[in-house]
């Protein structure tokens, strides 16, 4: 006869007594969940992974340094039994059984009153996949569904249709530095949601063309040293759209933050009384040297790196990086926007005591399927630049770390 399958059910745990048997690895990845839902947690058990003991140490958990002892899941409501010792495990099941605690085991499932679900998480929604009998359970099949059902909430593909919320209002959304796979869960979802998208030149924009037709794509391409779309029309289509009741995502490359005006935009929403989330997004100056094979701090190496703007050149009475200074540092210096003023920084930095055989890596188009890198000293770095016809959007690190690794290849 077929096994009856599983009754599932969200157990409401807030205040109430669970006992955790066992502090291993089981203990690790179910111990936060479980401290999520506000469980009264004691764990039993005589030793712990360390993940597992700072959990007792901060104080999430009461943890008893002791092997499991009849009578340890009194007054329980639910209990995890995951020590290495079967006959305690045993001992335990049965207790829990007399006593009606739901009750799960890692080491033998069918021997549970309970079984732990694959859960995962989307803004508010809980995702939790159990397989419906004993013969058919797989844990990578089952964690494999509910992967795909997460990512599909998380990404905005798998939402029904006239449950998806469009809340009028504006999200700064930061793109990463290029490849598309680097934006955040967060801002793929919301750029699913969009009635409108205005999109930088530098966001990724293969994402626009998984847009459904409806959405209405407005170009706000910066080209550098050409044509630009204004900050202050910018901030007007924003606050247009938005005030049409759309929902919109000014989709920007980098960090919304990290030199993309994105405080200007904050405030022009905030003046216009408009709604605005502001989603993070991975900077340029960490990443694309990363993607190239070099790490911006190093142990032994730099301690500290700086980002700066090359913009305006070191002698602009614009200026506001303090070039002497930073000339004295011993980190690594990353400048971002600097591919045209490359030659003058390097030369002040030079006039300033920066040795001139400090190694150099100019980085174009970083994390794309075009990303090239070229590498110079402080001393030949202007020439090299222009001789290579180094185009932005790129990024120059300077310091000893260009020299770490090996050349990532391209």
């Amino acid at each position: 006869m077929a096994e009856n399958p599983a009754y599932p059910v969200g157990l409401r745990l807030t205040g109430r007594r669970v006992v955790v048997l066992g502090g291993g690895q089981v203990a690790q990845r179910r111990l936060p969940a479980l401290i999520a839902a506000g469980a009264d947690v004691t764990l039993v058990s005589p030793e712990a992974t360390p993940s597992v003991e700072a959990m007792a140490d901060a104080g999430e958990i009461t943890w008893e340094r002791r092997s499991y002892a009849e009578g340890d899941l009194a007054n329980a409501w639910y209990a995890l039994i995951a020590t290495t010792d079967p006959e305690a495990n045993s001992r335990a099941s049965a207790e829990a059984e007399t006593n009606r605690v739901w009750c799960v085991r890692s080491d033998d499932a069918d021997q549970a009153t309970a079984w732990t679900p694959a859960t995962g998480h989307s803004e508010g929604v809980t995702v939790a996949v159990l397989t419906t009998n004993a013969r058919g359970r797989d844990p990578r099949h089952t964690a494999a569904i509910r992967d795909a059902v997460v990512a599909g909430l998380r990404d905005g593909t798998l939402v029904a249709p006239h449950h998806r919320t469009r809340t009028a209002g504006v999200a700064l959304v930061g793109g990463g530095p290029g490849d598309p796979d680097l934006i955040t869960v967060r801002g793929r979802r919301l750029l699913a949601e969009a009635d409108v998208v205005i999109a930088d030149r530098l966001g990724p924009r293969d994402l626009l063309a998984e847009l459904p037709p409806h959405v209405e794509v407005i170009d706000a391409a910066k080209i550098p040293y050409g044509r630009y779309m204004a900050q202050e029309a910018i901030n007007n289509a924003l606050i247009e759209h938005a005030k049409q009741g759309k929902s919109v995502v000014r989709l920007k490359g980098g960090d919304p933050y990290v030199y993309g005006r994105g405080m200007e935009e904050v405030q022009a929403l905030a003046e216009a009384g408009i709604p605005c989330t502001v989603v993070p997004g991975i900077s340029s100056s960490i990443s694309v040297p990363g993607a190239a094979g070099i790490p911006v701090t190093h142990r032994g190496v730099a301690h500290e790196f700086t980002v700066v703007s090359g913009h305006v050149a070191p002698d602009d009475e614009r200026s506001l990086v303090d070039w002497p200074s930073l000339a004295k540092l011993t980190g690594t210096l990353v400048v971002l926007m600097g591919v045209d003023k490359i030659g003058k920084i390097a030369e002040t930095l030079i006039a300033h005591g920066k040795p001139a055989d400090t190694p150099v890596a100019l980085i174009q188009e970083g994390t794309t399927a075009a990303q090239r890198r070229v590498d110079a000293t402080l001393a030949t770095v202007g020439e090299t630049a222009r001789a290579e016809d180094v185009k932005p959007p790129a990024v120059i690190v300077i310091g000893a770390v260009v020299a770490v690794g090996p050349r990532t290849a391209e």
